[in-house]
């Protein structure tokens, strides 16, 4: 393993052991974005470039709404297969969202721009 690859190893199990205490697991439907949502049966999860945190947001938005774009009409999809664009600080961004705040994929793309 490279030292570089060491560092994120460490730097992801400290975020694991940090973070430990922030949620209550008695019940999961809280830790969801988007409580009860239904995959289509076929539905692939497209290989997406994973967002980083210092690239272009709305570049990366653009490419991840052509991806999806055949379940644009699937708000709640959109919402929660986005986390399996992104990697290191985004997706710890995404998974502390409130989901009381995330109502549509509007509502998402406006959060993640700011």
């Amino acid at each position: 393993m490279t030292e570089m690859g060491r560092l994120d190893h460490l730097e992801e199990r400290l975020r694991v052991i940090e973070g430990g205490g922030d949620y209550a697991f008695a019940n999961l439907e809280e830790l969801f974005l988007v409580p009860n949502i239904v995959t289509p049966p076929k539905f692939k999860v497209p290989d997406f470039d994973k967002y980083k945190g210092t690239t272009c947001l709305k570049n990366h938005l653009k490419m991840y709404c052509r991806k999806m774009g055949a379940y644009a009409k699937d708000e709640e999809l959109l919402v929660h297969f986005f986390q399996e664009s992104l990697t290191r600080i985004a997706i710890t961004w995404y998974t502390n969202l409130e989901p009381s705040r995330v109502h549509s994929w509007k509502d998402l793309m406006v959060a993640f721009i700011r």
